[in-house]
């Protein structure tokens, strides 16, 4: 079976012998694929409507996996039992609800190792949610594929220390850690049209009658930050 590049991606990320989750796991891909190459792992693939859940299933039956991959029908975190996963997988989701789903089910996150997420949008609110939770973001990586750019962000419940900086952390939340460090074309593709945006946006508000000082200070300040991570040798 071969996965998409952003499944596979998240998948380097997974230990080979475990148990682990994937929530919201759209026909069960990556669940059934890592299975096939590691043999000692098992898998929870969580939906929470039927009709994703059927074609989970029917992917599981096709590669013969019924052992060794479990669909479950529920909401979140709450298909799982506590401390029955190591890992738990969630992707293709706004970072918002990928939040709201850890925050719902924290109770079951008692026993998990790390969490391997991507959000579609936000992501900051995904790094917040970990900063205050008790996980620590050890790797993330931006990719693009079929004209969509995703992060994908890799925590752990101990590491030896933090990637934030006392005098950066709210750029840092906000555009990543590494990411900001490492400007792949990616990173650099998707904060280009976010600067572009923030800047019809500003000629908007310059163009009112209403002045809305608020947001217009709110903009200027992100175009000040994206400029300077962007294009500074130094950022």
């Amino acid at each position: 079976m071969e996965l998409s590049e952003r499944l596979s991606l998240i998948s380097r990320y997974l230990p080979e012998e475990t148990v682990f989750a994937d929530i919201g796991s759209d026909h069960a891909y990556l669940p059934v694929s890592f299975c096939l190459e590691h043999p000692k792992t098992r898998a929870i693939a969580g939906e929470v409507n039927q009709g994703p859940f059927n074609s989970a299933q029917k992917v599981i039956e096709q590669y013969g996996m019924e052992e060794r991959v479990t669909v479950r029908l529920g909401d979140g975190l709450e298909v799982l039992q506590k401390d029955e996963v190591s890992e738990v997988v969630i992707a293709g989701m706004g970072g918002p609800l990928i939040a709201s789903i850890l925050e719902n089910g924290k109770e079951k996150l008692s026993g998990v190792h790390r969490l391997l997420l991507q959000p579609n949008v936000h992501s900051v609110v995904v790094r917040g949610w970990l900063e205050e939770n008790g996980f620590f973001l050890v790797e993330e990586e931006i990719i693009e594929e079929n004209g969509h750019i995703y992060e994908v962000l890799i925590a752990d419940r101990y590491a030896e220390e933090t990637l934030y900086s006392d005098e950066n952390k709210e750029t840092e939340l906000w555009l990543g850690p590494l990411l900001m460090k490492r400007k792949n074309s990616s990173f650099i593709k998707k904060w280009e049209r976010q600067l572009d945006n923030n800047r019809r946006i500003q000629r908007q508000l310059e163009q009112s009658s209403t002045p809305q000082m608020r947001k217009k200070q709110e903009i200027e300040k992100e175009i000040d930050i994206l400029k300077e991570v962007l294009y500074s040798e130094n950022s």
